[in-house]
Parts: C-alpha cells; structure tokens; sequence
C-alpha cells in the first residue's frame, strides 16, 4: 500500500511475513494466495506492501538461481503484492514451537549473518518495483548482550565494513539501491538509540542505519520525538520502521493472572520498568516483585487493544508516527506492521482460521493506513511493476 507525505515522497505501508512459517519458495508463494491476497482484497486495494521474510534456505534457493528471484516478482505481481523491505532478523525457524534466543543466531559477529544479508540484499534487488527509491532489509541489533567481548566487538565492526562493500557491490551490478536498517531490542547488544549512536558510528550511513522497531523503542521507556533528534543529531538514518505496539500493565501484582495469560513457550518477551527493573522473559519476570508500571516486548494488534486490565503502548507507536512522517518532512518511507505474534495470542484472542488471520491484519493495516492520513498522508493508487 502506497501513501503519498505532504512533501511528495511516497510512503510505503505493508506487513510483515515473518507470521507466516515457510522454509522453502513454495511455502513462500503459497502464502501469497493463502495470506497476502485475501488480506489485499479485503483492503480494497490496488497493490499490498510485503515485508518479505525469507529464511536461510529460501534465500540460498533464490540466490542460486535468479530466474526464481525473476518468478517470484512475477507471482507477486499477478496478485497485486509488492516488496520494498525484506525482514532479516530471523535467520529461520522463526515459527518454531520454541525460539526464545534462538532468534538472535547467527549474530553478526559470525559469516553466516554477513552471508545471508548479502543474499537477502541481491534478492530486494530483483523483487524491487521499478519506481521504488530503493529497497531495505531489516536486521537484528549486532547479537545478544551475552556473552560479548573485545574480539566479538570487532569481528562485528568488520562484518559492518564489509556489508556497506556488500550492498554498494549490489548497487553496482543491479542498479538498485539496498539499505539495512539495524533494530535495537530489549537485552541485545544494541538496546537503546543511544546504543544505536556509539555502536553504529562511523559506519556507512549511505547505506546502513536504524530499523526503528516502535515497540522495542516503548519497552525502552524512550521518547519518540528525541529518539528522532538522536538519530538526526548522529547522522544515523532510519532505514524503515516497524509500525508496533507492546502489551503494558500498570499494576503488574495486582494484573499478575492477566499477565500469565502472555507468558508462552515460543518468543523471548522481555520487561522493563522506568525504574530499571530488567527481566528477559516475562514468566521470569512474574516470579519477582513488582512494583512499577511494566512494558513488555509482545508484539499486540494495533487495532484491539488487550483485555482489560492490560493495555498497550499504543500511545507510543503514535507518536512515533507523528514524529516520523508527521511533519514538513517523511523521515523514512519504508513502515512495516510486524504482529507476529497472533499464533501465540491468550487462547480467546487468537485467529482460528487463516480467514479470521486475514480479517486481523486487513484490519492492522486499515488501522495503520487511517492513522497515517489523519497525520496528513494521502492513499494512492498503484501498479506493481
């Protein structure tokens, strides 16, 4: 979906596929008429942004062979489906029964995740639309805190040197531009924007910077609007934006059975307090003593908020918004809705058919589109090229 800012940069909007389990192309394309195109048609429109996650095998399938980069733009195509950004966080398995740190391997301190960006970054450049400015890929914050060390540190440094050569060699062969976006999360080494500032510093900022992930930004306590200055004041870009919110208690004893009700054996949900409580994972957060408001990393619909008593931090992602693309100026035109958490929603809340999959994200992205004209913007129409 194509949104056009008051400074004539066109926005784009889509969702991310990382909900959906698929390691090989045909589960990818299979997705496409199972998902995607019924979450288009519902929409009402033209053309539907992807933010396509490929994992490991799949994109070595597709880097092989670019006649299969060449056949997937077609397939996308014939059903109105577009990919500007690719979700390369995941590396695979991401809908495992159980991911947890999984999700954090291979770091980038290891070939693999250097590798596989590389591959991803040849891939936007065959899916790309042919007016697209240029394509992104989002990827995981350097690694997980622990362990991390002087020789970890500059093995990453390295890596970073050598995907800047990477994507300008991409550029160089495809005419297209690629950018990756790093996304700072709750207990990795790339936590906080300030993070973002000292570790991403005197990188290639023409073609690195920040996946600004609006969810991990609230469970961080931190402002959007100085987020923003921060990342302007460095020099850093914001590559692309995941438009997300994150469950939120303000009585965490008192909420303590609602909470339960979150606590799920699959993904890593882990807590903050403004006061500096710091939890990696909600159960073990439960069995402590709580005594400030929490935000927790589980990723809610935008449009329905939990049940009572939780809420979410909805609040932030609008402002988050606002302070993005809600000026003079769109300070980056790739958003992304990335829920992909429906699967491991509290028993009532979750879909029980791929329809009632494709209702709740038509109906996220209905709500991100209504949010992003309020603040100005203006729905276009378009052709997938």
């Amino acid at each position: 979906m194509r949104l056009r800012h008051p400074d004539g940069a066109t926005v784009h909007l889509g969702y991310c596929t990382n909900v959906h389990p698929a390691e090989d192309l045909a589960g990818v394309i299979g997705q496409l008429d199972r998902y995607a195109v019924p979450v288009r048609e519902r929409l009402g429109a033209d053309v539907l942004g992807l933010g396509l996650w490929l994992a490991a095998p799949v994109a070595d399938e597709l880097a092989a062979d670019a006649a299969a980069v060449r056949r997937l733009r077609a397939e996308l195509n014939a059903r109105g489906l577009e990919v500007v950004t690719l979700n390369g966080f995941p590396y695979r398995a991401f809908q495992a029964p159980v991911v947890k740190h999984g999700v954090y391997h291979p770091d980038w301190s290891t070939p693999e995740r250097l590798s596989y960006t590389l591959r991803l970054a040849d891939i936007q450049a065959g899916l790309l639309p042919d007016g697209a400015v240029h394509g992104s890929i989002s990827t995981l914050p350097l690694a997980w805190r622990e362990p991390w060390d002087a020789v970890r540190a500059d093995r990453c440094a390295r890596a970073l040197d050598a995907l800047a050569a990477g994507l300008a060699a991409v550029q160089e062969r495809t005419g297209r531009v690629v950018r990756v976006g790093f996304e700072p999360e709750p207990g990795c080494v790339v936590e906080t924007i300030a993070d973002a500032v000292g570790r991403l510093s005197g990188a290639d900022t023409t073609r690195l910077g920040v996946c600004l992930d609006l969810a991990h930004l609230a469970c961080g306590w931190q402002e959007p609007s100085e987020a923003v200055r921060q990342l302007g004041s460095a020099g850093l870009p914001i590559v692309k934006v995941q438009v997300s919110a994150a469950l939120a208690s303000d009585d965490p004893a008192a909420q303590a059975s609602a909470l339960r009700r979150y606590a799920e054996p699959r993904f890593l949900h882990q807590v903050r307090d403004r006061a500096g409580f710091r939890a990696d994972d909600l159960g073990a957060a439960l069995t402590g003593d709580a005594r400030q408001p929490w935000r927790i990393h589980y990723h809610v619909p935008l449009h329905a908020e939990p049940e009572p008593p939780l809420t979410s931090t909805m609040d932030v992602t609008r402002a988050g918004l606002r302070a993005i693309v809600g000026g003079q100026a769109a300070l980056c035109d790739h958003l992304e809705i990335e829920t992909y958490t429906w699967e491991v929603l509290p028993s009532r809340l979750r879909p029980r058919t791929d329809g009632c999959l494709a209702d709740g994200i038509a109906a996220e992205i209905a709500f991100a589109r209504d949010e992003l004209t309020g603040l100005g913007l203006a729905s276009t129409t378009a052709v997938a090229s």
